[in-house]
């Protein structure tokens, strides 16, 4: 395989990642911070917080900070080399454990250089704290696709 960068998505043991992008979902687009911690070869843990910039109002209302907030910590399973990707890329599936549910998420990395790339995921909740979820509240707690930039630092 014929590698286009001179660079690693995903280099194990001590690797920090962090993540700006977009983050849009029914009823609102937003903006999703995150970073990684390489702890193995395979496994990382992180942190994330989004925050939704555009929603809709619901029955004439605007949503409050606390309704457009969300912070989560998660395990991922980095798994390119498995799949023998070139080394500047990674897929990453994991799990998440939120203000609004427990989770579930598929990313995919490449790197352009040793300190830039871009990233794309994809969430869905798996277990939501409060099942019956109205209004404000089925804000950051259902499917979310995100798209963005990744940082090695």
């Amino acid at each position: 395989m014929v590698s286009l960068a001179n660079a690693q998505a995903y280099k194990g043991k001590g690797d920090i990642k962090a993540q700006v992008g977009l983050n849009t979902q029914s009823h609102g687009t937003g903006i999703n911070l995150s970073t990684d911690f390489g702890l193995g070869e395979n496994m990382s843990y992180g942190f994330v917080a989004s925050y939704l910039l555009s929603v809709d109002e619901v029955a004439g209302e605007k949503p409050n900070f606390d309704d457009r907030a969300d912070f989560k910590v998660r395990f991922n399973a980095n798994i390119g080399n498995v799949f023998k990707l070139d080394k500047a890329m990674d897929i990453y599936p994991g799990l998440n454990l939120g203000t609004r549910n427990f989770g579930a998420h598929l990313g995919f990395r490449y790197f352009f250089t040793e300190g830039f790339g871009v990233y794309t995921e994809a969430g869905i909740p798996l277990a939501k704290y409060d099942t019956n979820a109205e209004g404000f509240e089925k804000y950051n707690n259902q499917f979310v696709f995100q798209i963005g930039a990744s940082f090695n630092l």
